[in-house]
C-alpha cells in the first residue's frame, strides 16, 4: 500500500499492470506487455501486480484511481491521476504510450 501512495504522489508517468496468475487471458496480456517492455521510456515506471496475491491492493487501485476492477488491466497514471485505462485483449503498450504527449 505504501508503494501505491508513492505512485499517487509521483510526478510524471507510471504504468500499473494488474493480472491474474490463474487466467490464460491475463497470461497472454502479460506476455505482450513484457515483450514490448523495451518501448517504454526509462522515465516511465511500470508496476506489475498479481491481483490474486494482492487483492486488497487491486481493490485500492480501483478505488483510488476511480476505475472499475478488471483483470488483466493496464492503467496509465500521470501526476497521480489515471488518464488511460484498458483491459483484456485491448491492452497494448503502443496504444498506451500514444496517450503520452
Amino acid at each position: 500500500m505504501q508503494q501505491l501512495s508513492g505512485i499517487k504522489s509521483q510526478i510524471g508517468f507510471s504504468i500499473i499492470f494488474k493480472h491474474s496468475t490463474r487466467c490464460p487471458v491475463s497470461m497472454m496480456a502479460k506476455r505482450r506487455v513484457e515483450m514490448d517492455h523495451e518501448l517504454i521510456p526509462e522515465e516511465v515506471q511500470i508496476y506489475f501486480l498479481d491481483l490474486i496475491a494482492y487483492r486488497d491492493v487491486s481493490n485500492s487501485i480501483a478505488e483510488g484511481f476511480n476505475v472499475p476492477h478488471e483483470s488483466p488491466q493496464l492503467l496509465l497514471i500521470k501526476d497521480g491521476e489515471c488518464i488511460y485505462e484498458t483491459s483484456h485483449g485491448e491492452i497494448s503498450i503502443e496504444d498506451t504510450l500514444s496517450q503520452i504527449s
